[in-house]
């Protein structure tokens, strides 16, 4: 073996994995809900009987990350060892809570979080080496939230505070669902206003001119200072005609939220939609239209698809900030994962805190990695 045959990606990234483990903290111990705990790491956390694989396994796979060799090899146990790690977790949760009090919670700590971290760095590392295509890792991003989702079905991670703070909302689902409401009840308006602002920017200097430092204006707009802007006029209305209040357009609740957000998703669509038809080439255009294309045959047929991978570029930036501002727009009463973050932080309750940031970052890369397959497969990348 020589040096020029070390990972030194891998190499980096499996120590700072075991570092993690081995030196920071796995779980606490808390007395109930609120109060701090004991720290643990992961060898005092579980019984060495259910320990071994894990630690196993972790051996192997830092080995594995040390050289350039057997990629897909190292891809499957690196998947193993994730999830080897959550049952684990699950397995010390059980087993620490045998003997403690029933307030008792076991809190997930640094080490885990960092652990995943590192871990999910070392899967994106081992499939950009492979040259997966875009369908091969959308079906990899599917199989590893099939098998946490499994996971959690299977009652192993009962015993963890995280899913105690969730067995205790029992509206966690209906806040989910109001949250992709607010998120998509913003972008689709903006899709449908801004592609078409786009497009008249790219054929109008002066449109472009007068259009471009609005909506930069808007976009510098502290989210909450927009929230604040809105519910004015809003309440206004409410209070004028109240026909819009029984509609929900209110001062506070999902109307500010989602007028918000609609400013904000404007500025990236309708950016990356002129940019996009910028690019086209002008020799393009000409030996379409001495074909005999229409105007409209020219935008659908030809422009409209070669700039739309930089439209979806736009897009992606737009669900993935989308979802997250959603979190702040619960402050006015619009609900989604938001509302248990600000619970949370009320209550100094961490596992409730994040209960709602955890599935808002889930839900951002899904919609971003959903969206990259289809830019990859718009460019022409293999299927």
């Amino acid at each position: 073996m020589t040096f020029s045959n070390l990972d030194k990606v891998g190499c980096t990234l499996g120590i700072a994995l075991l570092l993690s483990l081995f030196t920071l903290p796995l779980v606490s111990l808390q007395p109930n809900r609120i109060m701090p705990g004991q720290s643990m790491d992961l060898l005092h956390a579980a019984s060495l009987d259910s320990l071994i694989p894990l630690l196993v396994m972790l051996a192997l796979t830092s080995l594995l990350s040390l050289f350039k060799y057997a990629i897909p090899l190292r891809l499957l146990m690196l998947l193993t060892t994730l999830f080897l790690l959550m049952y684990t977790v699950g397995v010390s949760a059980s087993q620490l809570l045998a003997e403690a009090s029933p307030l008792a919670r076991v809190s997930l700590n640094g080490g885990f979080w960092l652990a995943i971290f590192w871990l999910a760095l070392l899967i994106t590392d081992a499939a950009i080496k492979l040259a997966l295509s875009p369908l091969y890792r959308l079906a990899l991003v599917t199989l590893m939230v099939a098998a946490v989702m499994a996971l959690l079905a299977s009652g192993q991670w009962d015993s963890l505070s995280l899913l105690r703070e969730y067995h205790n909302q029992s509206d966690f689902w209906r806040q989910a669902i109001r949250h992709l409401q607010l998120s998509l009840g913003s972008i689709i308006p903006a899709v449908l206003v801004g592609i078409p602002l786009g497009v008249r920017c790219h054929r109008s200097a002066r449109l472009k001119a007068m259009v471009f430092p609005v909506l930069n204006i808007l976009q510098t707009i502290p989210s909450l200072a927009m929230f604040g802007l809105l519910m004015i006029p809003l309440s206004l209305l409410a209070t004028g005609y109240p026909l819009l209040a029984e509609l929900g357009i209110r001062g506070i609740g999902a109307a500010p939220a989602v007028i918000a957000l609609f400013f904000y998703s404007l500025l990236p669509i309708v950016s990356n939609t002129a940019l996009g038809f910028d690019q086209i080439d002008a020799s393009v255009r000409d030996a379409a239209t001495g074909m005999g294309m229409s105007h409209r045959q020219l935008l659908w047929q030809l422009e409209f698809p070669l700039a739309l991978p930089v439209i979806l570029t736009g897009l992606r930036v737009v669900v993935t900030m989308n979802i997250g501002l959603v979190a702040v727009a619960a402050l006015v009463g619009g609900g989604g994962f938001g509302t248990y973050i600000f619970q949370g932080l009320g209550q100094t309750a961490t596992d409730l805190v994040i209960l709602g940031a955890v599935p808002t970052l889930v839900l951002a890369f899904l919609f971003a990695i959903v969206i990259d397959t289809l830019i990859a497969l718009q460019r022409g990348d293999k299927a």
